[in-house]
């Protein structure tokens, strides 16, 4: 049950605050944001929000903000179809009536001649029964449809998605991911407040109880200033050195009280695949520093980062298998494992998966963010938009395809749960 919670709690941070940053993004550039979702398929909770509507799916592989015109309305009156209009104080149209016209007997009912929702907010239509006189009716910018009792409100052409500048439509689409790039720093920061951060120098933690340091002589606190007669700055120095000396004697020097100490330990021989390294059983010491702690964030959430990409490289060269990506299945499983080694280790899980799902979404791909960012920045650059039916479709296909590759992996991770 722990997991389980702890899976939702992640599952629903990473993609909230993902999807949090295109709705602000899109409400700031003026865009009606219709719908922000968490998952995917059947509602099983949903409310209404200053025009948003706000819903939790079942299927918890992901979310969405959908953002008028960013995707085929549903809703496309034409000229001889019957619609029943309701109007507001000011004698506007603030309800459009698409069918069931007889549970709204107040309704006016008229055969349309002309509509124009996007630029003019006009409805030209004849009473039915009466086609001698044509009626012009102005239509609120915050009118509804109404079609099978829901209401969908409508959409001016400048509040849809295609009608903001490249500018505005790149950063609505890049702020997801970089929600999720803020959200790992934050995270890191957290970390680093509870726990301090690495030591910058060669400072020793914990000495494992019956090792070879301990063996030695060495303990917590003792900063290890030279090796083999060589001055030593930092952690990685001392380690490599370390590594490389199995089974030998090593002479090191260590700042203790103020007071230098010299010792030999001899580091143990331990099998990592087919190399030999050595390991003297310390650890590096982590210190409580205000400002280190922000410089930890940043520093951690660009070293995740690059590790990130160079294994996407690897895998898109085919140095790496398809076996090797995992699903929510496959995190789930992880999840598990991690959250039995403690809460920061959670944490650390978390913000390792936050920029992950960062760095994904910018991936050129269809129907991901960095697929559209890749469409409006033709458009900036030959200085006219693609036919948005061509773009439509190359996102749809590419979706499908998406999805197929997720079937595929969360196979593989069942596979692996039962192998």
């Amino acid at each position: 049950m722990n997991t389980v919670i702890a899976f939702i709690l992640m599952f629903g941070l990473l993609v909230s605050v993902h999807e949090w940053g295109h709705l602000i993004f899109a409400k700031r550039a003026g865009m009606l944001a219709r719908e922000f979702a968490i998952g995917f398929g059947p509602k099983i909770f949903s409310f209404t929000k200053n025009e948003t509507l706000y819903t939790i799916r079942l299927l918890p592989i992901g979310g969405y903000v959908r953002v008028a015109g960013d995707d085929p309305e549903i809703i496309d009156l034409k000229p001889g179809h019957h619609i029943g209009l309701e109007f507001n104080e000011d004698g506007k149209v603030n309800k459009i009536i698409v069918n069931n016209k007889d549970k709204h007997p107040n309704a006016h009912l008229i055969e349309v001649e002309a509509i124009d929702l996007d630029h003019n907010l006009t409805i030209d239509g004849y009473n039915l029964g009466d086609e001698s006189n044509l009626q012009r009716f102005s239509v609120d910018r915050k009118a509804f449809f109404l079609m099978d009792e829901r209401e969908t409100q409508i959409a001016p052409y400048d509040r849809q998605f295609a009608s903001k500048t490249v500018g505005q439509r790149a950063m609505q689409l890049f702020a997801g991911p970089m929600m999720n790039f803020i959200l790992a720093i934050l995270i890191f920061v957290i970390i680093g407040l509870v726990q301090g951060v690495p030591a910058d120098r060669a400072l020793i933690g914990e000495v494992q109880p019956d090792s070879p340091a301990a063996e030695a002589g060495l303990e917590s606190g003792d900063e290890v200033i030279q090796v083999e007669g060589s001055s030593i700055t930092t952690w990685q120095e001392f380690t490599s050195i370390i590594q490389e000396s199995p089974g030998k004697s090593v002479d090191i020097v260590v700042k203790r009280d103020s007071q230098t100490e010299s010792m030999s330990v001899s580091p143990k021989e331990v099998t990592n695949g087919e190399v030999t390294i050595g390991q003297v059983g310390v650890t590096l010491a982590f210190e409580k520093s205000f400002l280190g702690t922000f410089k930890y964030g940043f520093l951690q959430t660009y070293e995740t980062t690059k590790l990130i990409l160079v294994n996407l490289f690897m895998l898109i060269t085919g140095q790496l298998s398809i076996d090797m990506l995992s699903g929510p299945v496959g995190i789930y499983d992880v999840t598990d494992q991690v959250v039995q080694t403690g809460f920061m280790n959670y944490l650390m899980w978390t913000a390792m998966l936050s920029i992950n799902l960062g760095i994904i979404n910018l991936v050129p791909l269809p129907a991901l963010d960095g697929g559209r960012l890749l469409f409006v920045g033709i458009e900036a650059v030959r200085g006219k938009p693609i036919d948005p039916q061509k773009e439509g479709i190359f996102h749809v296909i590419g979706f499908a395809l998406l999805m197929l590759l997720m079937i595929v992996v969360t196979w593989n991770d069942i596979q692996r749960l039962f192998l």
